[in-house]
């Protein structure tokens, strides 16, 4: 086989006239690897390599493998496809019942079921969009890389007059990748040669988009997304009968690896989303979202949760924090050594969290006005409460976005002194420079998030959908492999497990934003936006600010966070973490990871900021606290209404509350 794959190569090369042809030529050996893997595994390949001296391989199994071990375990080869066939026709029977009954009550049977191959759709409509002749690339580059592919090929396979093929370290390889790390990779021809031509071609369409001129820049990003996205989606390590590692655990365990697998594949399908950890592994209340505390108030859109102080005097200024609501708010309150909340609590702060409802059929008129209006109504709460003149507030990601718009109109207002200080974590407010999210918004793009919010809310599988897919190598391909095809058990992850907790958002605010913010970029335009009747223009805003960022965040990048130091007119603290949108922001002092820099807020961009900044080890959070303590170090007892749901204190329930657990 090893023989004829190479002959195969050289024929096309010596045939093919362009790059056009070139290009088509690799495409094409590059399919006819894949397919004499597969013939060999099903036995349909008997040729044998080796020579004098050499010993003979079997084509199609990794090493060690034989196929004789089929004929072995007939019995249970034939269980486990009876498992899998029934597996899915129990399935296509659900699925059945399941539209059944949405037709019957006249709901959308299609909000469909959510898996990767969705994203493969996303991607070729972006490619549709784009000019017919974009690879056409100089011959030359095409030669060159097929020649540096014909090359390993007679380094690696053998011929006739050879012996058997020597085993082949990583280092000696034209290119690595993690993915094909496995020895099973390298121990077999065709799977050596088939994942060499995909790295190969991999990296001449990425190129290729690179190399090209005259492009727009917002199609260029857009372009090196979906040329990205289809690439991981088309490895052969992420197929059944194109990779070996699956191969060989399947013969080893007689298939039951795809049992578990299917089992996993449908439970997915039903619930319509990927899972990236153990369902069961944790309980809100119990294991994570567990510092005490108690709903203090509640309306139709959020629930005030105030926390029970640790510590017997606490800061005079409480903290109000507003999550995003495109997430849940435990992020900031995981297992107890990774809680913000909890931390803060344990440093004297009084803490109150916004829990924001997930969004249903009632709240398809709710706007970005209703958001703003939530916060000031949040702050004046916790004022009144605890009979203060003005919080502390943290925005988080859209909320963050939200609290700037907030300050802004308090400053119209001439109600600035509310807030003594405004955090951020990775909160954008410029969207020029936001980064992979932009290749989803566009007119197409926002047409479809309406279709598929008939009933005045999106569903917020599609939300997480669409951020596995800026990562989709490690959030979605990686469990396909893992998960279906290995069939292996899922990690007790706390941060994937928030990750999986969706929430739905209503419509109209969603689209808005999109539109108005993300692609319009609205909000640095003084005056340009207005929100409960208020214009707003973030040049007001002298609230002292505190910007963290962190360094490697594909959802809000730090150049992009970095702006808001240039819309603020008061004093700004800028902070750049190591990590990036959630390991950068949860990272507690007592993990010792990671690092952060601090220095020149008033820089003239970021790039000038990163170069004389000072990089300090572990976490950033005590550095925060010192900012904190600087805006106000008064401490009071804490009794009274500092402790939520004492003696002639009413409340509504236990924290974490009910909202959060909404779905």
């Amino acid at each position: 086989m090893g023989r004829r794959i190479t002959d195969g190569i050289d024929q096309a090369m010596a045939k093919a006239q362009d790059s056009d042809e070139i290009l088509t030529a690799a495409l094409g050996q590059f399919m006819t690897a894949q397919t004499e893997a597969l013939r060999g595994m099903m036995g349909l390949e008997a040729e044998a390599a080796g020579g004098a001296g050499g010993a003979g391989l079997k084509p199609g199994f990794p090493e060690g493998l034989d196929p004789a071990a089929l004929a072995g375990g007939m019995a249970e080869w034939a269980g486990t496809a009876a498992q899998l066939q029934q597996l899915w026709l129990d399935f296509l029977t659900w699925q059945a019942e399941q539209s059944a009954e949405k037709a019957q009550a006249g709901t959308s049977a299609g909000a469909g079921l959510l898996d990767p191959a969705q994203w493969l759709v996303v991607s070729q409509s972006m490619l549709a969009q784009m000019p017919t002749d974009l690879f056409k690339a100089p011959a030359k580059f095409i030669e060159d890389s097929l020649q540096l592919w014909q090359g390993m090929a007679e380094r690696f396979i053998p011929r006739p007059q050879g012996g058997a093929l020597d085993p082949v370290e990583p280092a000696g390889l034209p290119r690595n990748d993690r993915r094909f790390a496995d020895p099973a990779w390298r121990e077999n021809p065709a799977f050596l040669l088939m994942h060499q031509t995909y790295l190969m071609l991999a990296d001449y369409f990425r190129t290729s988009v690179a190399g090209m001129k005259d492009l727009d820049p917002d199609k260029r990003q857009q372009l090196e997304f979906a040329v990205g996205a289809l690439a991981e989606a088309m490895s052969p390590d992420n197929f059944l009968l194109t990779n070996p590692v699956v191969i060989k655990r399947t013969m080893e365990t007689r298939g039951t690896n795809l049992v578990k697998g299917m089992q996993h594949l449908i439970n997915d399908l039903k619930r319509g989303q990927l899972t990236h950890t153990d369902p069961n592994a944790f309980r809100l209340g119990e294991n994570l979202a567990a510092t005490p505390g108690k709903v203090v108030h509640e309306t139709p859109l959020y629930q005030l949760v105030q926390y029970t102080p640790s510590t017997d005097d606490v800061y005079a200024v409480p903290l109000v924090i507003f999550p995003p609501w495109i997430n849940r708010f435990y992020i900031l309150d995981l297992t107890p050594k990774k809680s913000f909340i909890k931390w803060a609590v344990d440093q004297g702060i009084s803490v109150f969290v916004v829990s924001w409802k997930s969004a249903d059929e009632t709240m398809a008129d709710i706007m970005w006005d209703d958001y703003i209006r939530a916060q000031i109504e949040a702050i004046d709460l916790v004022r009144a409460r605890l009979d203060v003149p003005a919080v502390h507030t943290i925005g988080y990601c859209v909320a963050g976005t939200t609290l700037a718009a907030t300050l802004a109109i308090l400053a119209r207002r001439g109600e600035a002194d509310k807030v003594t200080s405004a955090t951020f974590f990775t909160a954008q407010v410029d969207f020029e420079k936001s980064g992979d999210l932009k290749h989803f918004i566009d007119d197409g793009q926002l047409e479809m998030i309406g279709r598929l919010s008939p009933q005045g809310y999106l569903d917020g599988r599609y939300l997480a959908a669409t951020f596995n897919a800026l990562r989709g190598r490690d959030l979605i391909w990686n469990y396909v492999v893992n998960n279906y095809l290995l069939g292996e058990d899922y990690p007790a992850f706390d941060l994937l497990h928030w990750n999986g907790d969706v929430t739905n958002l209503p419509a109209r605010w969603h689209n808005d934003y999109l539109r108005d913010l993300y692609r319009d970029n609205k909000l640095v335009v003084p005056d340009a936006m207005q929100a409960d009747g208020t214009p707003i223009d973030l040049t007001r805003i002298e609230t002292p600010a505190f910007i963290q960022a962190g360094r490697e965040d594909h959802i809000a990048p730090a150049e992009s966070v970095w702006r808001a130091t240039q819309h603020f007119s008061g004093p700004t603290e800028f902070l750049l973490a190591g990590s990036g949108h959630i390991a950068g922001v949860v990272n507690p002092p007592a993990a010792n990871k990671y690092q952060y820099w601090v220095g020149d807020s008033a820089a003239p961009s970021l790039s000038v900021f990163i170069e004389s900044a000072v990089e300090h080890p572990g976490s950033w959070w005590p550095h925060w606290l010192q900012w904190l303590e600087r805006q106000s170090d008064a401490r009071v007892p804490a009794k009274a209404k500092r402790v939520p749901g004492g003696k002639g204190d009413q409340v509504i329930e236990d924290a974490p509350g009910r909202y959060v657990k909404t779905r």
